[in-house]
């Protein structure tokens, strides 16, 4: 009998780069998503089902755990991100999941820390202490997040970010799924914690140059006031708690303390992780003009 493994958040970038990484294996994977009409890109993949998940529903959540082994914990971005994962962990802990492989952040270890960083901790504590296996893993910020800006990139052919000329360890996506596969699937990972980064600490220089290749197209990075980034946030009607943590979040890569490098990518993987040339190389065409 298949052991069954449960992706939360599996329309995410993480997510839904794990379900396909996982399609097709050993394991029966079911995709917990808050919409099943959202979950069409699912369809069709093998040991692949679909699961309407909510993190505020208990019953649902209920449905979603019974049979399953294994659990990738996502949360998306939201004021109740902690209360929503203890939900989760709860839950998974009354129908017996063997192993939680909990998507943290990069710098939830960090004291004082910021918001999004104590967020994160407390969640990973509440998990070591629930008494199911466990493993963490804390991802820098990722590339994909600069497919977000990819239409203002298209039409200004700039991007905008308040960081200065500082570096940071962005990571793709992909690998941070292929390292979430990779220790859902195999043993010898409980009561692990793993640091996951790209190759090289770049600035958005660096990735500007990336897209100008990809591309050929002139791509420039403007370096912008940290109150003219929160006012475009307000603006773009963002809550005032999700600018505060991004501010705070862009406060500490233009301070330099997301440079630091880990090999976590090829030791769990055995493989280098993905540049930002290879990221811009794979995405072109979202940052090209229609």
């Amino acid at each position: 009998m298949k052991e069954t493994i449960l992706i939360t958040a599996a329309n995410g970038t993480v997510g839904s780069e794990t379900v396909k990484m996982l399609a097709g294996t050993d394991f029966r994977v079911r995709a917990g998503v808050h919409s099943l009409i959202k979950g069409d890109r699912f369809r069709g993949l093998p040991n692949v089902e679909m699961v309407h998940l909510d993190f505020h529903d208990l019953e649902l959540l209920r449905v979603a755990l019974t049979g399953v082994t294994h659990v990738l914990l996502i949360t998306p971005f939201t004021q109740d991100q902690v209360e929503c994962a203890k939900k989760i962990i709860d839950a998974a802990k009354e129908a017996g999941v063997h192993h939680i492989v909990r998507l943290s952040a990069s710098g939830a270890d960090a004291e004082p820390g910021i918001q999004l960083g104590r967020e994160h901790r407390e969640v990973e504590q509440y998990l070591a202490a629930s008494g199911i296996p466990y493993t963490i893993l804390r991802p820098s910020g990722f590339m994909q997040n600069f497919l977000q800006s990819a239409e203002s990139i298209c039409h200004k052919n700039s991007i905008y970010m308040p960081l200065g000329q500082s570096k940071v360890n962005y990571v793709d996506a992909r690998d941070i799924a292929a390292v979430a596969a990779t220790v859902l699937t195999q043993p010898g990972h409980e009561s692990k914690i793993y640091e996951i980064t790209g190759p090289e600490a770049i600035s958005v220089n660096d990735v500007a140059h990336a897209l100008t290749v990809a591309t050929n197209r002139l791509i420039v990075y403007v370096d912008v006031p940290e109150s003219a980034a929160a006012t475009t946030m307000q603006q773009h009607h963002m809550p005032d708690w999700m600018i505060n943590a991004l501010m705070e979040l862009y406060g500490v890569q233009k301070a330099g303390y997301s440079e630091h490098i880990a090999n976590t990518v090829e030791q769990i993987t055995g493989r280098q992780p993905r540049s930002i040339i290879d990221f811009a190389q794979d995405y072109s065409q979202r940052f090209q003009p229609e």
